[in-house]
């Protein structure tokens, strides 16, 4: 490179210097005149809310005022869009949504698909969950230890991560389809019968769980690893000096310290299962039946739906599920603090 640039004649070498950074320099003056006033106006203190201000904005308008919109809706009734063509309605639409015989029993109840939704997703955040913490920090414990390609499976195992929702979702609806899907293709040379997989309601509520798991644990074992790297190496020399094994090093050392962490990735996991829309709507569609509708596709299917188009429903119905969310997320962090207290 210094020869390059020592074969580049001094006047070129200048041009291309003056081109490229006094652009910058005479918008950096432009700045200058303009935040100087500003600055002497509201004080040194106030500036930082002035560079702040257009990410309040953006989150006022996309976030905070779609929100607020949405609380209002669920108050509301009619087919229309427009806010002002909206009749008042007050807690019609919840009383509707929460009016059953038999809460353990879908039919009896008004809104018969919001219980079914519901009962879905219950299974799924227990079931998704459970399964991806586990292999997440057995994961994270297996790559945080000295491995041959240690850095390789690390980029592999978040590799999914990166990808789309839909990606992942057409991906694997094409490879488990009857027909011409690379599994069945598999069995069938393996001389087994091919399987519905995305027809089956057992099936198909079972690679939910498994694609959603699959695409997601990348993210979670990130955190964990970088929970464990955070752990002093001197305790569990320690540990080894007082002849402790393997199993209660991670007992006594490891996971304790790891509990922190933990929390984050279960409150994290736990809101990201029961918001799950994207995966399983281009994957089955809450097919076959109502087998895998879980409570944001009912949400979806309510305000956006063929037919339907009822926002005060869907409205109310999300409000029913922040309340839920809120109340979990408080519960984990709840018990969380408790037990470092203890």
């Amino acid at each position: 490179m210094i020869l390059i640039r020592e074969a580049i004649p001094k006047k070129v070498r200048q041009s291309i210097s003056d081109a490229f950074f006094k652009p910058i320099q005479l918008l950096m003056d432009l700045l200058d005149a303009l935040l100087t006033p500003l600055q002497k106006l509201i004080g040194v203190n106030n500036m930082a809310y002035f560079f702040v201000l257009p990410n309040l904005l953006i989150f006022g308008i996309f976030i905070l005022l779609p929100m607020l919109l949405n609380f209002y809706i669920g108050f509301t009734g009619g087919t229309s869009f427009a806010i002002e063509n909206r009749p008042w309605v007050g807690t019609q639409n919840l009383e509707q949504i929460l009016t059953c015989d038999d809460y353990t029993d879908a039919n009896s109840c008004q809104e018969d698909y919001f219980w079914r939704g519901a009962r879905n997703t219950f299974f799924f955040v227990v079931t998704q969950v459970t399964l991806m913490v586990g292999l997440a920090l057995i994961t994270a414990v297996a790559l945080n230890g000295d491995i041959f390609g240690r850095g390789f499976f690390r980029s592999v195992f978040f590799f999914p991560v990166l990808l789309s929702p839909v990606v992942v979702a057409l991906v694997w609806r094409w490879f488990l389809r009857v027909d011409s899907g690379l599994l069945n293709a598999l069995l069938e040379d393996a001389g087994q019968e091919r399987i519905s997989f995305l027809t089956d309601s057992n099936w198909a509520q079972f690679w939910v769980v498994m694609i959603t798991t699959w695409a997601e644990m990348g993210f979670y074992t990130l955190i964990l690893l970088a929970g464990l790297q955070s752990i002093p190496a001197s305790l569990y020399e320690a540990g080894q000096l007082d002849g402790a094994n393997s199993f209660q090093r991670f007992t006594k050392i490891t996971f304790p310290l790891l509990m922190p962490t933990m929390t984050v990735v279960l409150v994290l996991s736990l809101i990201r299962a029961v918001q799950v829309f994207d995966v399983v709507y281009v994957f089955t569609g809450g097919g076959p039946g109502t087998s895998t509708l879980y409570i944001v596709q009912y949400i979806f299917r309510e305000a956006f739906g063929e037919g339907t188009q009822q926002l005060g429903m869907a409205a109310s119905a999300s409000l029913l599920l922040a309340s839920v969310l809120l109340l979990l997320t408080l519960a984990q962090l709840f018990f969380a603090r408790r037990g470092e207290t203890e």
